[in-house]
């Protein structure tokens, strides 16, 4: 083997750094347009968005919802947790972020701390007055529930009415005292019997804009807010 065909094959093998960058996305399920939280370090909820223009350990986070946070020129260290959609696990990530217009941030320092087989989305913890409504069946009207948490993807109630996995209602809840109620289409995904003829139902939402995410992810940070002003 000649010397310049040496030289050429070592070339081809060695991989070019886009080339890893693209690898160390694909191993950990990580892509442009990937929905995503950001949290603070101590787990407060800070806004949700979509994950783009990703090049290493760089990449853009676009607000779902034009959620205002305090002004802040220093880079801030955040956690950030994305969901693949296509094989259902969530990635935990971390890095710096710094504003940029139109509530879009620059985050360096992109770096996946782990991946597990979570739940797609942050969700807070209620004890809220609600009802369903069901269109169809022999449980067709509406009737009291409990709201247990919620979050942008769905929610959890406690009823003393069974439903079944796999049926469509519309959830209603008073989220906060002072705003419109918010009504979302569900449909059962969990059915947990507890005693004293109760149930708990895991739900998740349908049908859903990213303004109509957007306004829920704000309601949440609202009840977040004043039940951390609380204690």
């Amino acid at each position: 083997m000649s010397l310049l065909n040496l030289f050429n094959k070592k070339t081809k093998e060695r991989p070019s750094p886009k080339t890893n960058e693209a690898n160390t996305a694909d191993k950990f399920g990580i892509y442009s347009g990937m929905r995503v939280e950001v949290t603070t370090d101590t787990g407060q909820i800070l806004f949700v968005a979509k994950l783009m223009e990703l090049h290493g350990k760089k990449a853009e986070l676009h607000q779902y919802s034009e959620i205002e946070l305090p002004e802040q020129e220093e880079p801030r260290h955040v956690k950030i947790r994305g969901y693949n959609d296509h094989n259902r696990k969530a990635v935990h990530m971390e890095g710096m972020i710094t504003p940029l217009p139109k509530h879009i941030w620059q985050i360096e320092e992109l770096t996946v701390i782990r991946t597990a087989n979570d739940r797609a989305f942050f969700r807070l913890d209620t004890n809220l007055d609600a009802t369903i409504t069901m269109f169809s069946g022999l449980a067709m009207g509406e009737r009291p529930c409990t709201l247990l948490n919620i979050s942008v993807g769905g929610a959890c109630v406690s009823s003393e009415y069974e439903y079944h996995e796999g049926e469509k209602f519309l959830l209603k809840v008073k989220l906060i005292e002072d705003r419109p109620e918010s009504a979302m289409f569900c449909q059962v995904l969990r059915v947990i019997e507890k005693d004293r003829q109760k149930y708990e139902y895991g739900c998740q939402f349908l049908e859903l804009t990213e303004e109509d995410q957007g306004k829920i992810m704000q309601n949440i940070f609202e009840v977040q807010r004043k039940q951390r002003a609380r204690t």
